[in-house]
Formats: structure tokens, sequence, C-alpha cells
């Protein structure tokens, strides 16, 4: 176990109380979701089913968990109610693994799965199962109960994926570590089929992420495989000017319809992207920039920088502006630059470390203003103000360069392929 890394058994999380971070209870913990590995990997922890009051059951990312201490589980706030659908590729910890009969690796003697691990990771917000509480021996009423023992996953067989066949889990497993736009490669070159198989088995965050990295008629061939839900699922987990450019792809019907079935807050920053022509500052923004008000600390700022789901552009800078802090916020005040935040002492606030000498640009500066303001200054990322004064988002220099390259840079790309995927070819060529 590394130092510092927190692990807990998943037989304490049954009908633990989830609660938002104003306090306001969610629901109560039901099981654990995972995926299982080929290879004796530890399966990766994908989230918790937490019953709430109606009594519906809902699937909670982990990527959504800020806390699991003291008895309860701690959200970020942002709780998808749908109703919670288990997929081929996911086990349920608590329905499916507990009370299964294994083999402990090195003795070959059964043993009985009692409780599992779950820990951590150091430094990211994912989670796997590292550990596996067992009974040695077969049990039963008329035999005298067996030791008990924690050992590491790796350290028991019978309920990991076997290595032979292909099925999605396989693929899966195999390009698990790759970036998004090596994995978007590695889709570019399958089968229609075989390309709406592994995007249905990935998870919603995951497929987002690629997407993200797809031709749009490749985006546009997975989005309308998936089930409406799902579909929606996913674009809210794209980041909103993502989600706009492929919505705005669609027709309106579908894209209405899509829409709806977004959670309100998520439809609602798309619907603000679409209204903006595609090649301004508007269209080009993501909603989704750091904001703090003028009295936050510099400790502060550095903490939400931090966050590892931010793009370096996006990380590079925060914007103060008054309440409200989501987009649109109130009277925005300048911007405080990540090299800033590393000179001054935790407590400063960053009101009185704001430089107010760049200018935010409006909404409808075309793409070549944009492009302009930020070589002249230098810049990775810069706000966009409504009339009002209001923050509306920030266009960064990625959002800006996948609009000056070709149309077709990104299919040009996957069709060369990446570099340092020469040794996944065969999986690809045997995944058709």
């Amino acid at each position: 176990m590394v130092a510092g890394a927190h692990r807990v058994f998943v037989s304490h999380l049954s009908g633990v109380a989830v609660f938002e971070p104003n306090g306001d209870q969610v629901g109560r913990v039901q099981d654990v979701v995972a995926m299982l590995r080929v290879g004796g990997r530890p399966p990766r922890v994908l989230g918790l089913v937490v019953e709430v009051v109606s009594r519906r059951r809902i699937f909670l990312p982990m990527t959504r968990v800020t806390g699991v201490d003291s008895g309860q589980v701690i959200t970020t706030g942002v709780v998808n109610m749908r109703r919670f659908e288990q997929r081929p590729t996911e086990t349920l910890v608590l329905g499916e693994l507990l009370d299964r009969r294994v083999r402990l690796a090195e003795s070959g003697e059964e043993a009985t799965v009692l409780d599992v691990g779950i820990i951590q990771l150091p430094a990211r917000r994912d989670w796997e199962i590292d550990k596996v509480f067992v009974r040695r021996g077969r049990g039963g009423a008329l035999r005298r109960k067996g030791e008990t023992l924690t050992v590491e996953w790796s350290a028991v067989t019978g309920f990991s994926l076997e290595e032979h066949g292909q099925g999605a889990e396989n693929l899966l497993a195999t390009f698990e570590r790759l970036r998004p736009a090596d994995l978007a490669n590695v889709l570019h070159h399958l089968t229609p089929k075989r390309r709406a198989e592994v995007a249905a088995a990935l998870d919603d965050d995951r497929l987002a992420d690629v997407l993200e990295e797809l031709p749009e008629d490749h985006q546009i061939e997975i989005l309308g495989k998936l089930q409406e839900e799902r579909a929606a699922d996913v674009l809210e987990a794209m980041d909103p000017d993502d989600a706009a450019d492929l919505l705005s792809e669609l027709p309106e019907e579908e894209k209405e319809r899509l829409l709806t079935l977004m959670q309100p807050a998520d439809a609602a920053d798309v619907r603000r992207l679409l209204a903006y022509e595609e090649r301004t500052a508007g269209g080009l923004m993501t909603t989704e920039p750091i904001v703090l008000r003028p009295d936050a600390t510099v400790a502060d700022a550095l903490a939400r920088v931090r966050n590892p789901d931010l793009s370096p552009a996006l990380a590079a800078q925060v914007y103060v502006c008054r309440p409200p802090d989501e987009t649109p916020t109130g009277k925005y005040l300048g911007t405080v630059h990540f090299q800033r935040l590393l000179r001054d002492p935790p407590f400063t606030l960053v009101g009185s470390i704001t430089d107010t000498d760049l200018r935010p640009l409006p909404p409808d500066t075309p793409l070549r203003a944009v492009t302009s303001h930020l070589a002249t200054y230098n810049l990775v990322a810069v706000p966009v103000v409504d009339d009002s004064g209001s923050l509306l988002g920030a266009v960064t220099v990625d959002d800006v360069l996948d609009h000056l390259l070709p149309d077709d840079w990104r299919e040009t790309e996957l069709h060369h392929g990446a570099p340092g995927l020469g040794d996944v070819g065969a999986v690809i060529r045997g995944a058709g």
C-alpha cells in the first residue's frame, strides 16, 4: 500500500449515507461497481450504486466522490438522477464478488471471499480493488471455519477475466492506459460494428474523452448507436464546448431531444454555446473556467488549479469575479496567472493580486481576432465577458488550434496513426 493511500472495505460502505457538500443527504450506498481486467490486474472501481429517497437506484461515478470518511460519502454535488442499469462490462462487488468461491494462487487451496478492499490511487481520483479478505477451506455447516486472511488481488484466482477470446472487455483492458487521442486512433481503425461495441463498453467519462478526439463523422456514428439516455449521459460528461460542437451537427429534432434528456444545468451551458456563431469567442469558449471571488485566498486558488480533470490551459489561470460563481458570473474583475499564485503567500487574497491590464473579449469576437490576442500577449487562455461585465467563459489555445487546422486534420492524423501504437496493431487487426 502506498504511504498515505486511503483504503476502504466495501462491506463497510453498504448502507452508508451519501451527502452533497452543503450537507444535504442524497441517499445511501447499495453497492460498488467495478470493471474486471485481464492478467490478474486489480479491477478498476467505476462508481457507487446509490439508493435515493424515492428508492430509485442511481449511479454515482467515483470521479464525483470527494471523500469516503467517518461512515459517510461526500460528492461534488453534481448527481445524475437517472436510474442505474448495469452494463455487460460491469461487476457489482457486493452482489457478485462476495461469497464467491476462489482459489489461493500460491497453494491452490479453495477459499471464500468475505470482503474486498478498494483504494484510492495516489495523486488521482481513480480507485481500484487491491485487497481480498477470504476464509480458507470449503466452509459449510458441518465443517470447522477456516483461517481468515487478507491477500493481494493478484494472489487469488477465480474471478478475473480470462486472457483468451476477445470480447469488448479484453480489448478495453488492452488499451486502458492509452491517452484518449491514442484510443481514438484505435477506434478509427475498427469496423463500425466493433467500434460501436467498444464504445458501448466504455464508461461515460472515458467515452466522452475519446469522442472529443474523433472526427465528426465518427462522433455522430457512435452517438447514434447509443441509447438516447446513454447518449445524453455522455454529452453531459463532455466539455460543454465539445458537446455543443457535436450537437450542432445533428438534425434539429434529434439535438433538441438529447438536450431535453440532459441534466438541466448541463443542457443550459450547451444551449448558451449553441447560440453563438461557431468561429467566434462565444462559440469557442468553455463555460467551466476556474472562477473565484476576490476574498478567496491563494491557497484556495491553488487547490482549484490542482484538479486533475482540468486541461493545462484551463489550469493556467483563475478568473476573479463577483458572485455568482457559475458562468455567467457577477462582474468580472480580472485574472490571476498560475505563476503569480506560486509567488505569493497562501493567505494572500486573490483580489489583491488580480491582473486587470489585459482586456477580456466580447463573445462575438471573430476567430482571427481571438488568435491574434492570444499570440500578442503570449496567453494560453482568455476570458470572454458580455456587455454587462459578466464572465461567460474562457477560450483556450487548444480550442483555437482545433479551428485553425484543416477540417479533416483529426482524420488525417488518425489515418497515419499515432506514434508508439505499432505494438497494438495485431490487436486492432484482430478486433474487426
